[in-house]
């Protein structure tokens, strides 16, 4: 998975695999976490998202599971 890098808040790359819907988060504390069924509509969201942070913890975080890659 690509992921992008971001300088928001506590992210500091994003990726998603849209055939998975699968959401990676890096974190500035060097966690990497994957989030699933995530739609193809909340990546566009916070991909584009002038307050990615807000957005995420907003609409990601909570709203779907999630595993600790690293």
């Amino acid at each position: 998975m690509e992921m992008k890098r971001v300088n928001a808040g506590n992210l500091r790359a994003i990726g998603y695999d849209e055939s998975n819907r699968a959401l990676r988060v890096e974190l500035t504390n060097g966690n990497l976490v994957e989030y699933s069924g995530v739609s193809s509509e909340t990546w566009r969201r916070l991909s584009t998202s002038s307050s990615m942070w807000s957005f995420f913890r907003d609409n990601v975080e909570e709203n779907y599971s999630e595993r600790r890659i690293r």
